[in-house]
Formats: C-alpha cells, structure tokens, sequence
C-alpha cells in the first residue's frame, strides 16, 4: 500500500562531492555539495545562485570534483555549515552557517594543484575530476539554483581503486560517500551525525551510525 505525501525533501539518495574553486583573491574554496549526475565525460552540478562556489565557477569557468570516500565523512560533516562568501543571506543565516575563508584547513584537508584547471584538488579524496565549465544556467522556477553543466578534462583516481590492466573503477572497492535525506551513507549504512541535518531541522530516525 502507497500513501500519498506532501514531502518535505526530494532527496533520495546521491554521492557526496567537494567542489574545488578559486577565489578571486587566488586562494582555494571547498564545498560540499551532493546534487550532482554524470553522463559520458560531462557532469551537472545544482548548487545556490548566491553562493561562492557558483560565483567562482562563473568567474574562473573551472573547478574540481573532489568524491570523497566515506571514510572522510568527518572531514565532510566539518564543511557542512561553512560558506566562503563573507555576506551570508538570511536563509543560511536561519540554518546556522558562518563564513570561513580557510575551508582546508577547517576541513583538515590538504589542498594540492591540479593539472589542467587552477582550482585546487583535496589530496585526501581517492577520485579527483578537472573540470571545465560548459554552461550555467538557472534551475527551475525561484529556487534560487544554478544548473551548471562540466566537462571532465583530466581524471586521477587512487591506484588501488583500478581494475588492474584497465581504465575502470573497480565498483567493488570503491565505497562513496552517499548523502541521503540530508544523512550520511556508505555501505548501505548510515555513518555519521549530520550537521546539515541538524540545521534543516530534519527528523533523525534510528540511523545505526558507524564509528
């Protein structure tokens, strides 16, 4: 039997990404974001119209998507509520942010260069995505998104994540980090307490975290 509900969130299930950028002073931005889906080499991003991240992007026509692995969901979790951009609106205000120019080391993560773009990789996360920005347009009707669309320029993945002799993931070893209804997953289980959850006041079930 189906029940017909009013949800609240539409957010079903999709891997974690850290979005690397540059700011206009040249310093490097993380954030975390998971509306995110690829299609051949070219990959679709949602991120807020008024955040750094989409204001760089724009600017710099580039970034890195960084998939981290569930095992650094903390360092993740340690992003959740931070912006780059120092002039907070009044929803993130409301959800509990704060402006931190130093996302790295807030994270705890280690900022390295990439080859092809400007915007810094996170040495940390086995799968790292150069990118370059093929458009960016509005998303939907006053959501106040950006729908940017990315093309996969250079692609560097841990050794030990390569089917030997091959040019594919090894889907088996590969562990992502899944955000699931503002919830953290990897292995089918939840992980760990979730800040973003926490700040869209969403409900917490009985989740069994991890660690």
């Amino acid at each position: 039997m189906h029940r017909v509900v009013d949800l609240k969130v539409l957010y079903f299930g999709t891997p974690v990404v850290l979005v690397g950028t540059r700011n206009p002073d040249g310093t490097g931005n993380l954030a975390p974001m998971s509306s995110a889906w690829w299609l051949g080499d070219h990959c679709m991003l949602g991120m807020s119209t008024s955040s750094r991240t989409t204001q760089n992007m724009v600017r710099e026509h580039e970034c890195v998507l960084n998939l981290p692995s569930a095992a650094l969901v903390p360092a993740v979790d340690r992003l959740a509520l931070l912006t780059g951009a120092p002039e907070l609106t009044a929803h993130r205000i409301e959800k509990g942010y704060r402006y931190e120019p130093d996302k790295f080391g807030a994270a705890g993560l280690t900022e390295v260069a990439a080859d092809r773009v400007r915007a810094p990789r996170v040495a940390e996360c086995p799968i790292q995505l150069e990118c370059e920005l093929v458009s960016a347009v509005p998303f939907g009707v006053d959501t106040g998104a950006t729908a940017h669309t990315v093309r996969v320029v250079r692609a560097h993945v841990a050794e030990e994540l390569i089917i030997p002799g091959t040019a594919y993931v090894d889907p088996v070893g590969w562990d992502p980090l899944i955000m699931k209804f503002c919830e953290f997953f990897g292995g089918g289980a939840g992980l760990y307490p979730s800040r973003l959850a926490a700040g869209w006041r969403m409900p917490h079930p009985a989740l069994g975290h991890r660690g």
